[in-house]
């Protein structure tokens, strides 16, 4: 997917949020071998290195527009990489993050399991995903690239999303092995100062998918008639967006 880490950081503060939570769940250890999945720009790698006493911790994300923002710190390193070719590699890790990235792949219950495979005995894994089957703006999106001339344009191609329900995923952190678990879904509320704060959220990550299917104006056509669409559901301004989002972390001996 084609990334703009401008767009991505405007909404810095509101991306920032859940992963503090997620963060909060961590059990601090020395010397952790920590890597982050998806880990866009670094900043919040960053952060997450500062939580932590003396960790070595590998961000990993396939852009290389985001990661070409990526701090320069001596217990960092960052890979231009995807997750599953991360996930192809016998390497462990004491700790696996990933902070808004795991909804970008299909097939969680087969997903899941390869990734906690790769964790050390009591090792923790840590994620953080929008809870999209839930979320209207992307409800919005997904009807609208169902229709004419949308369908048509993307030769009847669509992106669910893979999400699961929490107790779908209880069930997968319990069956490989997961105890102390917290697992909730939490509402981040975004409020519009104007009009298109809602269509600039979520420009900057759920519409890069089908900008890569579609040439210029049919993607500005898709964009356009988005935009009017989430207008139309948030008349007016201020508007609140119940925006959720699901925070799941364990601990694991694996069997």
């Amino acid at each position: 997917m084609t990334w703009d880490p401008k767009k991505y950081n405007e909404f810095k503060e509101e991306r920032s949020k859940p992963f503090e939570d997620l963060a909060s769940h961590i059990i601090d250890k020395p010397n952790l071998k920590v890597i982050d999945l998806g880990c866009g720009t670094g900043e919040l790698t960053k952060k997450l290195s500062e939580k932590l006493t003396n960790p070595t911790i590998l961000g990993i994300d396939n852009s290389a527009e985001m990661l070409a923002k990526a701090p320069i710190q001596q217990n960092l390193q960052f890979q231009e990489k995807p997750i599953l070719k991360q996930l192809n590699e016998e390497t462990k890790w004491d700790l696996i993050f990933s902070n808004a990235a795991l909804q970008w792949i299909d097939n969680h219950e087969e997903l899941f399991p390869k990734i906690i495979s790769h964790l050390n005995p009591n090792g923790q894994l840590a994620v953080q995903m929008p809870q999209q089957n839930e979320n209207i703006l992307n409800k919005i999106l997904l009807n609208l690239v169902q229709e004419q001339p949308f369908a048509s344009y993307l030769n009847n191609w669509k992106r669910p999303s893979p999400i699961l329900t929490l107790d779908e995923y209880a069930k997968l952190f319990f069956q490989n092995g997961g105890h102390n678990l917290v697992l909730y879904e939490k509402v981040y509320p975004i409020i519009s100062n104007n009009q298109n704060d809602f269509f600039e959220f979520i420009s900057g990550s759920a519409l890069t998918v089908y900008q890569e299917r579609l040439n210029e104006n049919q993607f500005a056509e898709l964009t356009a008639e988005f935009q009017k669409r989430i207008n139309n559901y948030f008349p007016a301004v201020p508007s609140i967006y119940a925006f959720r989002r699901l925070v799941l972390y364990g601990v694991f001996n694996l069997r």
